[in-house]
């Protein structure tokens, strides 16, 4: 096989490793879900959980070919932040031959899971007496109990993967699904780009970006044939919350693969480039209906392909051999940095109280100049991971932004994998990184608001890009394992080669 495959190489001008070595494969699972009362993420204020709809969980996948074993990590988290990441690979290190930077951890950005952030407990401690209140008291903050909760439940996935790995048959596939997830951002009669212009919207002219279909599969079975674990990897903001705790609308695509695989399949799912792509149709003249049934509809719609693709994948084409590797690169990236105008305008304008406040939606974005003001004090320059990680013929590419869609079809363009799924959100959260175009004249919308949790520079998104694909391209991928041929002709099937017998 492998003569053959290098003759291919040669023929082709393809470059495919054809070191593949038997890997031995785990996975695992720990709920990780917050407490009532605990803070509930995703906006620009506190709120609170007051219900339990389904449970959050850190699900890890664990490939081991006894030299470069790499760590999968899906997380149900609003974000995960470096410093996070970084407890976590190193205590992973300790108990397992896995390298920190081997391992990969990416939120889903569930809108209705546990306190991540978005302001980190410390970071302003620096600041004066204002911009604290601002920063602690008046923002969505990251709960220390809660954090370690979260901490100690991706550890233990990992290490439970790690100590179950055994000699499990590994399958990849692709699909498509382009009916569940629309690009929010609209180019308008004005020359701008605007978020969310609703239907109905005279001003409204086209879609501004594009959306990303692909369902990126890895399915694991054992000897018997029975599904235990899989890799899921698809773009959409999971903002689709179910009222209450909730994984979001992945917690239906679970629903569905175990409602066909089995209840104790995990299942590891990992954001695709989805910064501006969401479950909301803004051309759809029908009244949008949100919550559980929303949830039901993108992640049941999503399970289901994943499903099929699975049920597709010839038994005879899984394999138990793969190439493992991995990359890693740090860049440095400035902030953007509000003028000294706005900046003073923003601080007298902050001195009111919000429940004060004449303008609340003005208070809101000049709290949040203020304090990316402080956080530019203490760092100026953001650190920002790029990682790779190969399984066999499949790169999977890290950024740590709500990052937008275009990067991602731009890196499997540029990849030579046969599978490129990028991660979003992983190892780290910089916000929403937009294309240079999204922050030029002719740009706008939410994702371009300069605010604490947003501020890298315009070129930013492709230098990110560009590393990834460079990282990707550093490694050798294994060609995709095809399966079995059929045996050669001999003879029809003898029941079914007969005419028509009319009496």
């Amino acid at each position: 096989m492998r003569k053959a495959l290098a003759s291919l190489a040669l023929v082709f001008g393809l470059s495919f490793s054809l070191s593949a070595a038997p890997v031995k494969t785990g996975f695992g699972e720990v709920d990780i879900s917050p407490d009532i009362g605990m803070e509930r993420p995703g906006g620009y204020g506190k709120g609170y959980h007051q219900a339990f709809h389904d449970p959050c969980k850190a699900r890890a996948v664990v490939f081991d070919d006894g030299e470069k074993p790499v760590a999968l990590v899906g997380l149900d988290a609003l974000i995960v932040v470096k410093q996070h990441v970084e407890k976590v690979r190193k205590r992973v290190a300790e108990k397992t031959d896995i390298a920190p930077e081997a391992i990969m951890i990416g939120a889903s950005h569930s809108h209705s899971s546990g306190p991540t952030g978005m302001v980190q407990q410390g970071d302003l401690d620096h600041a004066d007496e204002l911009v604290r209140d601002l920063a602690y008291d008046q923002s969505s903050s990251a709960d220390p109990i809660y954090v370690e909760r979260m901490i100690d439940g991706i550890t233990r996935a990992i290490i439970h993967a790690w100590e179950t790995r055994s000699d499990l048959s590994v399958g990849f596939g692709r699909g498509e699904e382009d009916g569940i997830s629309f690009n929010r951002r609209w180019r308008m009669k004005n020359g701008l780009t605007f978020t969310h212009p609703r239907y109905g919207n005279p001003d409204a002219i086209e879609t501004a970006g594009p959306i990303d279909p692909e369902v990126g599969v890895i399915a694991a079975w054992d000897e018997n044939g029975d599904m235990i674990g899989c890799v899921v990897n698809f773009a959409c903001h999971a903002t689709a919350s179910p009222r209450g705790i909730s994984a979001n609308w992945p917690w239906a695509m679970e629903k569905v693969i175990r409602g066909t695989f089995g209840d104790d399949v995990v299942v590891v799912f990992l954001n695709g480039n989805s910064g501006d792509v969401t479950q909301v149709d803004n051309a759809s003249p029908y009244q949008r209906v949100g919550g559980r049934p929303d949830a039901m509809r993108v992640g049941g719609t999503v399970g289901a392909e994943v499903v099929k693709v699975i049920l597709g994948m010839n038994p005879t084409g899984w394999t138990k051999e793969a190439t493992l590797d991995f990359r890693q690169k740090n860049l440095q990236i400035p902030r953007r940095k509000p003028s000294p105008e706005r900046l003073a305008t923003c601080r007298e304008i902050v001195r009111e109280k919000p429940t004060e406040a004449k303008a609340l939606n003005d208070w809101i974005w000049a709290k949040e100049i203020v304090i990316l003001n402080a956080l530019i004090q203490k760092e100026p320059i953001r650190s920002v991971e790029v990682q790779t990680i190969q399984i066999g013929p499949a790169v999977f590419i890290s950024n740590p932004a709500e990052y937008f869609c275009e990067f991602g079809l731009q890196q499997k363009e540029g990849s030579k994998f046969p599978f490129t799924w990028p991660v979003s959100l992983a190892n780290d959260c910089v916000g929403y990184v937009p294309t240079s175009e999204a922050l030029g004249p002719n740009g706008g919308g939410y994702e371009t608001r300069l605010t604490s949790y947003s501020n890298l520079v315009p070129e930013a998104g492709d230098q990110i890009c560009d590393t990834g694909i460079a990282l990707a391209n550093d490694m050798k991928p294994d060609a995709v394992f095809e399966p079995a041929p059929t045996a050669e002709f001999s003879a029809g099937w003898r029941y079914g080669d007969v005419p028509p017998e009319l009496d």
